[in-house]
């Protein structure tokens, strides 16, 4: 009877145990934009770029599947179960290769203002929501992703988006306007009805910041009335330290002699008349003194010869 018991219970607990739901796995990762894990994890494109390279290196090992990066029982404290510094690899050893600080990961051209959309490949589909974030302006690559990095908001959510035919889930995010260089896309997907979040880091490369022309030197202002002057040509000024010359009184012009049977020639006028000065009328009074002596001397001479006479 014993060992009839015993046979029942180990058959019934086998058919509870047969009876009862798996828990459910639900798999993926980013392909567009394309994510560190699709890129260089096992299973995924294997694109042998130097990035990837350095990461197994670092792995130190065997590297992760590229659609199993996940963490059961969050329960949405990703902040509290990831650390800073380890966001792209959740924390994981077999992933921690992706949490190196590199610019050159694969990454997927985009521009500011305009519409990303993202294809989230599901290797086993599952409903859930996917949180989106996009790091701050200013973010340097050269150092580990942290949370401060992304914000307290994400950029969008989306719950249980549709499945394309391909198998991935295709949703929508505007890029926000000012972003340059490079930058990640962090994307956690939070499963419904699992125990399981996935993390995944995709690297994204805006337009390079525009280098500031260099500023043109001022040219002075130019006036002009008229039609545009011809080039002004510069005479060299001659100086002289020699006194300027006298004025020189004009005088009368000498009289010609007459010479033969020629008549003299006229004197033209002089143009500047010489001015008669008190020195002029002086020689001219004596002159006419000495002319009345010598006349008053002639008639004295005169009355006496006519006396004599007598």
């Amino acid at each position: 009877m014993r060992i009839h018991r015993l046979a029942a219970t180990a058959l019934a607990i086998t058919a509870v145990a047969t009876l009862a739901p798996a828990p459910a796995e639900a798999h993926g990762s980013p392909t567009t934009p394309i994510s560190r894990t699709a890129a260089c994890a096992s299973g995924g494109e294997d694109t042998g770029s130097a990035a990837c390279q350095a990461a197994r290196k670092a792995n130190g090992g065997g590297f992760g599947k590229f659609d199993n990066l996940r963490i059961a029982d969050v329960g949405g404290k990703d902040r509290q179960v990831v650390p800073d510094g380890q966001l792209c690899s959740g924390g994981l050893a077999a992933f921690r290769g992706l949490d190196l600080p590199r610019d050159d990961f694969p990454a997927t051209k985009v521009t500011g203002g305009k519409t990303l959309t993202i294809r989230y490949r599901a290797t086993i589909p599952h409903a859930g929501e996917f949180r989106i974030f996009l790091t701050r302006p200013g973010y340097d690559p050269s150092r580990r992703l942290t949370w401060d990095d992304l914000g307290s908001k994400p950029l969008a959510a989306v719950t249980d988006p549709n499945l394309s035919d391909d198998g991935s889930y295709v949703m929508k995010a505007k890029l926000p306007q000012g972003r340059t260089g490079r930058h990640i896309l962090y994307i956690v997907w939070e499963t419904s009805s699992t125990p399981d979040t996935y993390y995944s880091c995709s690297d994204l490369a805006f337009p390079a910041a525009a280098k500031a022309a260099p500023a043109a030197t001022p040219k002075a202002a130019v006036k002009t009335t008229g039609p545009t002057p011809l080039p002004e040509v510069t005479t060299p000024v001659i100086r002289t330290t020699t006194a300027a010359p006298a004025v020189v009184k004009a005088t009368a012009a000498p009289r010609a002699t007459p010479t033969g049977s020629h008549q003299a020639q006229a004197i033209r006028p002089v143009s500047n008349t010489s001015k008669v000065t008190l020195g002029h009328w002086i020689v001219a009074g004596a002159l006419l003194v000495g002319l009345a002596a010598i006349a008053s001397a002639g008639a004295g001479v005169l009355l006496r010869k006519r006396r004599e006479n007598r």
